[in-house]
């Protein structure tokens, strides 16, 4: 008899990872959508997330983007990890607005998967960003 844990369903391990993510939580993220290799997740700009110029603060758009990345990269049931990001900021973000950010898996090298993440204000491209995530061997439990 096998002791070993039987592997979590793709579609719940984002849930997993917010529950288990304070940062995240604290941003106040919500999962919209997720499948395998796409997750879109969304939030409200809050005062406190504000730079000195009353806008919001680049991290706060990278940081949607980032887990809507992880989200997406782990829904195939291993562990990932990203190895390598980059934003570009298009337009600035207001107390009040809210953000979507989606992940698409673009391709898939073996262990290595090359996302593109588009955040939005409605139907306005606020920024992109792009990622090359490593999935490890491990499965999600």
């Amino acid at each position: 008899m096998s002791t070993k844990s039987k592997p979590i369903a793709s579609n719940l391990i984002p849930e997993r990872m917010l529950s288990q993510d304070a940062y995240s939580t604290w941003l106040g993220i919500e999962i919209l959508e997720c499948e395998i290799g796409r997750c879109k997740v969304g939030m409200t700009i809050r005062k406190e997330m504000l730079n000195s110029m009353n806008k919001a603060h680049g991290g706060i758009s990278y940081s949607l983007a980032d887990t809507a990345f992880g989200f997406a990269a782990n829904t195939h049931g291993k562990y990932a990890v990203s190895i390598e990001t980059s934003i570009n900021h298009i337009e600035a973000l207001d107390e009040g607005d809210y953000i979507v950010a989606e992940s698409v898996i673009e391709s898939v090298k073996n262990r290595l998967g090359f996302n593109i993440i588009e955040v939005k204000r409605g139907e306005e491209l606020v920024a992109l960003f792009k990622g090359v995530v490593y999935r490890t061997q491990k499965d999600w439990e």
